[in-house]
C-alpha cells in the first residue's frame, strides 16, 4: 500500500492553536481505527499563534497559503491533497473527525460530493448562533433549493466529502466564505452525484470570536445565489407584479371602480403603484445581477434570452426617457392643482393622472440609481487556479508514509 493515499482530511487554519491539536488527533484516530490510508492536511492562512508548530508536532502535513480567505485556503488544500477523496472540516473542534465513516462510505459508493446535514444529525446547545440556526442558514438553503432545484438541506455545512478529481474540474474561484456555496452550485449545475449524511455540530473550542462575519459573509452567499439564478426567477415575478400594477391603475383612470358593494379608489391605485415598483425592481435586480456576473467573469452562470436587450445600458436609456415623460406629467399635475387654487385634486385626477405619473417617476429614478449603484459594487473576490498556485508554499521536507499499529497514515515530517 506504500505510495497510495485514499483520503485527505483537510482543515483550513488561521490561528487555531486552541483546537487544532485535538482535531488532528481525532482525524488520526479515525484513519487508524478504520484502516484507511490517508493524510491530515492543514492549509494555513498566515497563523501567528503557533498553530503550524502544533500541527507539525501532531504529524500533520502543512502548506502555507498567502492568498487570504476561506475559499483560497480550501482550494489550495484541494490542489495539494494527495488523497483520491477529501473530507474538509473546520479546525475549531465543532466537527467530530472521529466519525467520518458515513462520508467515506458515500464517496466509496460513487458520490462526487457528500454534504453534512447538521439539522438532521443534531446541533448541540450554543453550537450555532440563533440568527444562523433559525434564519440565515435555513433561508439561504431554501433559496439554494429553489434556484438550483436541489435537495440539499444544509448548504453551508462546513463538513463535507469530495472526490478530488471532480472538484478540480469545477473551476472553483471564490476566495471567501461563499466558496462553500460555489462548490454546491457548480456541482449541481455540472450534474455531479451529491449525497447527504447527518452530522453533528458542537460548540467550537476557541475563546476568541469566529472568523465568520454574519452579515458580510451572508451577503456573499446570497449574492452568489443571485448570480446563478435563472432568468425566470427574476422575470416571472417581476413582469407579473408590474402587469398587475398597471392593470389596477388602468382600471381606476376614471376615478373609482365598483365591484358589487366594494369601492376601489385612491387606495387601490396606490397599491397598483407599489406593485409596479416592486415588479420593476425585481426585473432591474436581475439585469444588474447579470451585469455583475459579466463584469466579474462568471462565464458559467445561466445565460439570459434576449440578453442584448436586458442590460444596464438599456435600463439607463429607458429610465432617462421615463424621467422626461414623468417630468412633463408632473408639470401637468401642478397645472391642474394650480387651476384649483392649490387646494385639492379630484379623485379622478389623483387616480387617473397623479398616481400614473408618480409610478413613472419612481420607476425611472429606481432604474437610474440601480445602474449607478451597480458600478459601485464590491468585486467578487475570485482567483483562477493558475493565480492561486503562486500563493501556495509547502514545507521543505516531503511527506512520508508512516505505519501505525492498525493502519498506515500519511503524515508530514518536519524538524521541530
Amino acid at each position: 500500500m506504500a505510495g497510495r493515499t485514499d483520503l485527505t482530511i483537510l482543515m483550513p487554519c488561521l490561528n487555531e492553536a486552541e483546537t487544532i491539536g485535538a482535531c488532528i488527533d481525532e482525524a488520526k484516530v479515525y484513519l487508524a481505527s478504520h484502516q484507511v490510508t490517508g493524510e491530515v492536511l492543514i492549509a494555513d492562512n498566515g497563523s501567528s499563534d503557533g498553530s503550524v508548530a502544533i500541527a507539525m508536532a501532531r504529524g500533520a502535513r502543512v502548506i502555507s497559503v498567502s492568498a487570504r480567505g476561506y475559499g483560497s485556503v480550501l482550494r489550495s488544500g484541494i490542489l495539494r491533497a494527495e488523497g483520491k477523496w477529501i473530507i474538509m472540516g473546520d479546525a475549531d473542534n465543532s466537527y467530530d473527525f472521529e466519525h467520518l465513516q458515513a462520508f467515506v462510505e458515500a464517496l466509496q459508493g460513487g458520490a462526487d460530493l457528500v454534504m453534512g446535514d447538521r439539522f438532521a444529525g443534531g446541533i448541540e446547545p450554543k453550537a450555532m448562533p440563533p440568527l444562523h440556526r433559525y434564519l440565515g442558514t435555513p433561508v439561504l438553503s431554501w433559496l439554494g433549493r429553489r434556484i438550483l432545484k436541489s435537495k440539499i438541506h444544509d448548504f453551508q455545512c462546513g463538513l463535507r466529502g469530495l472526490r478530488r478529481a471532480a472538484m478540480l474540474e469545477l473551476d472553483l474561484q471564490s476566495m471567501g466564505m461563499e466558496f462553500a456555496s460555489e462548490m454546491v452550485i457548480k456541482a449541481e449545475r455540472a450534474g455531479l452525484r451529491i449525497e447527504q449524511v447527518p452530522t453533528t455540530l458542537r460548540p467550537d473550542g476557541r475563546s476568541r470570536r469566529p472568523h465568520l462575519n454574519t452579515w458580510r459573509d451572508g451577503w456573499r452567499h446570497l449574492r452568489l445565489l443571485m448570480v446563478y439564478a435563472r432568468q425566470s426567477h427574476y422575470l416571472v415575478p417581476g413582469i407579473g407584479g408590474l402587469t398587475l400594477g398597471i392593470v389596477l391603475e388602468a382600471l381606476l383612470i376614471p376615478g373609482q371602480l365598483f365591484l358589487g358593494p366594494i369601492r376601489l379608489a385612491v387606495g387601490t391605485s396606490i397599491i397598483g403603484l407599489l406593485l409596479c415598483l416592486v415588479g420593476t425592481q425585481i426585473i432591474f435586480l436581475g439585469v444588474a445581477t447579470k451585469d455583475y456576473a459579466q463584469r466579474n467573469q462568471y462565464s458559467d452562470c445561466p445565460a439570459w434570452r434576449y440578453g442584448n436587450f436586458f442590460t444596464t445600458q438599456t435600463i439607463f436609456r429607458i429610465s432617462l426617457l421615463l424621467l422626461t415623460v414623468g417630468g412633463l406629467g408632473l408639470l401637468h399635475v401642478i397645472a391642474l392643482w394650480d387651476a384649483n387654487s392649490l387646494r385639492y385634486l379630484s379623485t379622478a385626477s389623483i387616480t387617473g393622472i397623479f398616481v400614473p405619473v408618480a409610478t413613472v417617476l419612481v420607476i425611472a429614478s429606481t432604474g437610474v440609481f440601480t445602474v449607478l449603484m451597480s458600478v459601485l459594487d464590491e468585486p467578487a473576490g475570485r482567483m483562477s487556479e493558475s493565480e492561486l498556485r503562486t500563493h501556495i508554499r509547502a514545507h521543505s521536507r516531503p511527506v512520508q508514509l508512516v505505519e501505525v499499529s492498525v493502519a498506515p497514515v500519511l503524515v508530514g515530517s518536519w524538524p521541530t
